[in-house]
């Protein structure tokens, strides 16, 4: 393969993902088979080792596709659960910056970064499934504003910190530096959604598959 191939078909691979260490094989074809999810295939050897990234890099520059490829499973959830499309899509541009493959250095998973006891609590079966992690996270958010009798700021903070902090410190936004940032920042793309920025009511709202393994084939020369 090229070198100038490579690096091209590994930029893609690399874009995206919050870790990227770069596994290839190549087949009885002359196929070369690139991918960052090896799955415990054995004939993937590591051709490129990429530092981990920082969550909060992943989640600065969002995917934009992404975001209009989740709006079908957003709206599905919104109407189920009976929460605002607006606030999904919120949490989720503040928690993952729409990659469904993100994790958090705290174990946090997915679109809506569910730690596996709060995915346990609302039967989410497969934590990457954007279905799963999407329905998950807004039933957990639909649980937050009854406790919270609506109140949009406590829910949000409680998503961050979890109900009993924010019932310690009196009903009002916990004392946490993490938790105080946070708050603003998923009411401030809440209000930009609400209003229509990012086209996010009217995109596409078909269904998308569950996300895969990110894998691209390139022909040897």
């Amino acid at each position: 393969m090229k070198p100038a191939l490579m690096a091209a078909a590994l930029l893609l691979l690399y874009g995206g993902t919050a870790e990227a260490d770069i596994y290839a094989y190549t087949d009885s074809s002359g196929v070369v088979h690139l991918t960052n999810v090896p799955a415990g295939n054995d004939r993937y050897r590591m051709v490129m080792r990429t530092p981990k990234m920082a969550v909060a890099v992943a989640r600065a520059d969002f995917n934009r596709v992404a975001r209009r490829r989740y709006q079908g499973l957003i709206h599905a959830a919104a109407n189920r659960y009976q929460v605002s499309s607006a606030l999904i899509n919120a949490v989720i541009s503040a928690e993952s910056g729409y990659n469904a493959g993100a994790v958090s250095p705290k174990g946090a998973v997915g679109l809506m970064q569910l730690i596996p006891a709060t995915a346990l609590r609302f039967g989410v079966a497969n934590v990457f499934s954007p279905t799963d992690n999407i329905n998950g996270g807004t039933a957990y958010l639909a649980h937050l504003l009854r406790i919270f009798s609506g109140d949009l700021k406590l829910a949000v903070a409680a998503y961050n910190a979890g109900s009993n902090a924010v019932i310690q410190a009196g009903y009002h936004v916990p004392p946490f530096a993490e938790t105080q940032a946070y708050v603003p920042r998923v009411l401030a793309y809440y209000q930009h959604y609400l209003n229509g920025g990012g086209t996010v009511s009217g995109e596409n709202r078909q269904p998308v598959a569950n996300a895969a393994p990110q894998l691209i084939q390139v022909s040897n020369p």
